[in-house]
């Protein structure tokens, strides 16, 4: 889902008959006013998909409420027990390049709930993706975090990532989430639940 939010305002100075198509102006003050005009229409492109991202995922197809969101601002496990908070969550982490902090807590919740038949892959691909030092999507946890996880993930239990799970929940509780909590994408879909109300 794209980490742009809208409040209603702004959305009538996005209503026009531009299409999509990205143009080139011509000479530089042209380009300029062209990439401005350029970037209203991809903004505009992106309302209906921006507004279909704001369902939750379920069935049910339930519309977020501004009530929900407002619960995320009292704690990160409420924010991460969302369907929704955890995507939005996610796109503004990916925003500041350090998604594999909600991607390692995801991964090791479902770890968690792995028939013991299955633990060992599941802790391999867990420790290959983000634990070794050479990690694509390596995590920020200290040397003895990571050597204590290693041994672990060897003879793999249930357990075997709770303490490199619980660093970085707290690494994300005290950074990422208080700027998430004072960011546009946040605060803007907070006013657009309040001033639009899902019917």
């Amino acid at each position: 889902m794209p980490g742009f939010f809208f409040s209603h305002n702004n959305m009538t100075e996005l209503n026009g008959k531009e299409d999509c198509k990205l143009t080139e102006g011509k000479g530089h003050k042209k380009k300029q006013k062209a990439f401005g005009t350029d970037l209203k229409n991809y903004l505009k492109c992106m309302v209906p998909h921006i507004e279909s991202g704001i369902k939750t995922s379920n069935s049910r197809n339930v519309m977020l409420s501004a009530e929900e969101v407002i619960q995320w601002s009292q704690s990160l496990e409420k924010l991460l027990a969302s369907q929704s908070g955890q995507g939005i969550f996610r796109e503004f982490l990916k925003s500041e390049f350090s998604e594999e902090n909600i991607e390692f807590w995801l991964a090791c919740e479902d770890y968690k709930k792995t028939k013991s038949d299955h633990l060992h892959g599941k802790a391999e691909r867990i420790y290959e993706e983000f634990v070794q030092s050479d990690a694509i999507k390596q995590i920020n946890i200290d040397y003895q975090v990571r050597e204590a996880t290693a041994k672990k993930a060897q003879d793999p239990t249930h357990t075997s990532f709770d303490e490199a799970q619980k660093t970085v929940y707290i690494l994300m509780e005290r950074d990422s989430y208080p700027r998430f909590l004072k960011s546009k994408s946040y605060l803007n879909l907070l006013n657009q639940l309040q001033t639009n109300p899902p019917k």
